[in-house]
């Protein structure tokens, strides 16, 4: 588990050109069907959901804060940097490129079987990420 995250983050950062490179280099680190926050994904759906965020976002960069490895999990906190460039999707819906620059922290908790990713448990401080980029309105409990 050592050398993955350096190879997950660039891979997240930057992909090969076509969706078949990209799979391939998906397929290295990934297993073919993956549990993300209980949903399965297929490494077509890993793809997708890189690409996304590489047309959301330029100069794309991880910077890693911590790390811990038991057994076959491996827990890594980062921050993600970027500059928003394109159509964000959120939960919230899409936000469209403000060329703001952007850092969100994020923790991944990574279960490995056979040397690949199996599990996936992702927290990431999306409203972070949509103050930077747009203004966000929060209601008080009592409105």
């Amino acid at each position: 588990m050592a050398d993955v995250v350096e190879d997950i983050m660039t891979l997240w950062q930057r992909l090969p050109d076509t969706d078949e490179e990209a799979r391939a280099a998906f397929a290295e680190l990934y297993a073919d069907r993956v549990q993300v926050n209980g949903n399965e994904l297929t490494l077509d759906d890993l793809v997708a959901r890189a690409r996304a965020l590489q047309s959301a976002l330029a100069d794309i960069r991880h910077e890693m804060i911590d790390r811990v490895e038991v057994d076959d999990k491996l827990v890594i906190a980062f921050k993600l940097h970027g500059r928003h460039t394109g159509t964000l999707r959120t939960a919230l819906g899409e936000v469209p490129a403000t060329g703001n620059a952007v850092s969100v922290q994020g923790m991944d908790i990574l279960t490995f079987s056979d040397g690949r990713i199996t599990t996936i448990t992702v927290l990431s401080d999306e409203l972070g990420m949509l103050s930077q980029v747009s203004p966000v309105k929060l209601r008080s409990a009592l409105d």
